[in-house]
């Protein structure tokens, strides 16, 4: 009798290091994941800070890519989601017309970096979903064994690129 409390206790115990471990793990890939994100939102500014040099684009289409490219390079934490929304949005605006004629090299830069940028998106809001998920548990709730962790947030923005 005493033998199998003791059994008991013990997996009990192998359980929650496992479920706490994983919840470690989990968070650590929403870190690694969000930091791939602000790395490529970064490649994508620089992408588009090489296009406006660009002769093809005229230079209001210019200014105004290069004012939305640094706003989102200088954007705080709780700003970042709407400005790099805006540039998006002023992407699309300068690139979907008709008469605009930057360089093909520079123009298969700013995609590259768009696509990543999606990319990093997915997997970082993928990463978070499933630690949210794994944060329901009443389990996790009760034994707080996800510690002082915070609980992570989705990065919702437009990331549609330009279509060409």
């Amino acid at each position: 009798m005493v033998a199998g409390i003791l059994i008991a206790l013990v997996l009990l115990g192998f359980y929650l290091s496992w479920r706490a471990t994983r919840l470690d793990r989990l968070h650590h890939r929403v870190e690694t994941a969000r930091a791939a994100l602000d790395a490529a939102l970064l490649r994508r500014a620089a992408a588009v800070l090489d296009l406006t040099a660009d002769p093809g684009l005229g230079p209001e289409t210019a200014g105004r890519l290069a004012e939305a490219a640094n706003a989102a390079r200088r954007a705080g934490v709780g700003e970042r989601e709407l400005t790099e929304s805006r540039l998006s949005q002023a992407l699309r605006a300068a690139l979907e017309r008709p008469d605009a004629g930057p360089a093909p090299d520079r123009l298969e830069e700013v995609t590259v970096a768009a696509r990543g940028v999606y990319l990093a998106r997915v997997f970082h809001n993928d990463a978070v979903s499933d630690t949210r998920r794994a944060r329901r548990s009443r389990l996790v709730r009760l034994l707080r064994l996800a510690g002082t962790a915070a609980l992570p947030h989705y990065f919702e923005m437009d990331d549609q690129p330009p279509r060409r």
